[in-house]
């Protein structure tokens, strides 16, 4: 008799790997997500920098943690443009 393959259970987990975190900063509460190259499929642009994020690009989903509808809000960022963000002056 052939061996049948046993399957292990387990936890599910996030898609992609991917966990929400919550970040206080000057300019408010963020629900943060990091994304993984692998799960990054489509092209976003990033308002940090108005360039694009190529799929397979591993970059950050944002929105605001205090507003109800907040998913609506999401943006998706390079990773090192969210980290500038407080920093940089009024673009023209």
């Amino acid at each position: 008799m052939g061996r049948k393959n046993k399957r292990v259970e387990h936890a599910p987990r996030p898609i992609g790997g991917n966990s929400t975190e919550t970040e206080s900063h000057s300019d408010g509460e963020w629900h943060v997500r990091k994304l993984t190259g692998s799960s990054a499929t489509k092209t976003y642009r990033c308002p940090g920098c108005d360039q694009e994020i190529r799929p397979a690009t591993p970059h950050i989903v944002a929105w605001p943690a205090d507003i109800p509808q907040g998913a609506d809000e999401r943006r998706h960022w390079h990773t090192p443009c969210w980290g500038k963000r407080l920093h940089r002056g009024p673009r023209g």
